[in-house]
């Protein structure tokens, strides 16, 4: 599509930009289009994938080196069809599978705001992934497999906060690209493998469905209290990837971010939100932290005392001081109940910057203090002792291995 001049000062209204600036606020698309210390939206992030690592582009509307000179038909065009404006077929590390679900006013809307944003001249590193993964012309059969160019319609059987929920999960959001398993050709499973867990960035995205490890059931609110403020008491805070996308998410209104938590509580029966919900998951809670109680009881030694010193102070309410806020339970922990270790190895050594808004401080991460085999004894320890239901993981020495030496 032919390059076009970009727009000039105020041809969009304030209202247009406004709604624009939530579109994309909903579709996370400054966090994954802006590189660690770099100008928003200009690009440089670098996305691990399991075909090699694709560069984000630069997305600010300068004509040289980001989007200035794309026409709607072109932007529209790369965000429903994956095509970029020279014809080049797009990576699907870009969700345009997901975007192609957006209404025609919320995508008019969005290039609205990112041409009426400051141009930044910007020029990433330029994707290079091995043969066959890098001959973009077979993205044309991947598309004709796993791709549905269609907006989304409404469930009328479902109420209108449900179908605003599933609109903006599906499509702006994109959930499914990382709590969704994909297949070896780097589809997204649907139909009964939809959201249940799937990968990012090195990290778990675990399952939003009822085959979720957590220990007690999500129900709406816990959903709309992570899913608002980083944080929700009964499973823990936002971390790794999913830390910005909250960040992203507080600029929605808050019926959004309610209707985003009403839709995904309603895809686990063990999670309803009726009259009884609150006592029964607080008998839960009682359960859970009981039988990790009890399990801490049986534990001693060198690897007991690493964790006194390290952890006790921000995750035991008996231990250390009010200034750290709030003090995540780790027996609540989805990540300490799941089957594979690598958010937990993640976290130990790279620690977890939480939303301000959350109420609970900085993690340290122990990449620097901890070896490696101190690490996985660290590990080893939490499952047992605030997981003591679970089996005992396999494989946790390679695994904090592979995890240290990636984020070299």
């Amino acid at each position: 599509i032919a390059p076009v001049a970009p727009p000039g000062p105020g041809l969009y209204s304030a209202a247009t930009i406004e709604r624009g600036r939530l579109v994309a606020a909903a579709g996370d698309c400054a966090v994954c289009h802006t590189a660690p210390g770099g100008t928003r939206n200009a690009g440089g992030l670098a996305l691990e994938t399991p075909f090699g690592t694709v560069y984000t582009t630069n997305i600010t509307p300068d004509a040289e080196t980001g989007i200035g000179n794309w026409s709607y038909a072109a932007f529209e065009r790369a965000m429903r069809e994956g095509i970029h404006r020279d014809g080049r077929r797009l990576y699907p590390a870009f969700p345009y599978t997901a975007f192609a679900k957006v209404s025609d006013a919320d995508m008019q809307a969005l290039y609205a705001y990112l041409m009426a944003a400051d141009p930044v001249v910007s020029r990433p590193p330029e994707t290079q992934l091995a043969f066959p993964f890098n001959a973009r012309p077979l993205l044309a059969g991947w598309n004709m497999l796993f791709h549905r160019n269609e907006q989304y319609v409404p469930d009328t059987s479902r109420s209108a906060q449900w179908n605003r929920g599933a609109y903006l999960a599906d499509g702006l959001g994109h959930c499914s690209a990382c709590h969704s398993p994909r297949n070896a050709l780097g589809g997204e499973r649907g139909g009964r493998a939809y959201l249940t867990g799937g990968e990012a960035e090195g990290w778990e995205a675990p399952a939003l469905t009822a085959l979720s490890k957590a220990p007690v059931p999500w129900t709406e609110d816990d959903l709309f209290q992570y899913l608002r403020t980083g944080f929700a008491a009964r499973h823990g805070a936002a971390a790794g990837p999913m830390a910005p996308v909250v960040e992203s998410l507080r600029e929605l209104p808050e019926g959004d971010v309610r209707a985003i938590a009403h839709y995904v509580a309603s895809l686990n029966p063990a999670s309803p939100t009726q009259a009884g919900t609150q006592q029964a998951a607080a008998a839960q809670v009682a359960a859970v932290e009981a039988r990790s109680a009890a399990a801490a009881l049986r534990l001693s030694g060198t690897t007991d005392r690493l964790y006194q010193n390290a952890c006790a102070v921000c995750h035991q309410g008996n231990a250390g001081v009010p200034q750290f806020g709030e003090k995540p339970s780790l027996a609540l922990n989805t990540n300490l109940h799941s089957a594979r270790p690598d958010n937990v190895i993640q976290v130990v050594l790279h620690g977890a910057s939480a939303p301000p808004h959350a109420g609970i401080g900085y993690m340290p991460g122990f990449a620097d203090s901890l070896d490696d085999a101190q690490v996985s004894a660290l590990v080893h320890y939490l499952r047992e002792r605030f997981a003591p239901d679970q089996p005992r993981w396999d494989g946790v020495e390679d695994t904090v291995a592979r995890l240290r030496k990636s984020s070299h």
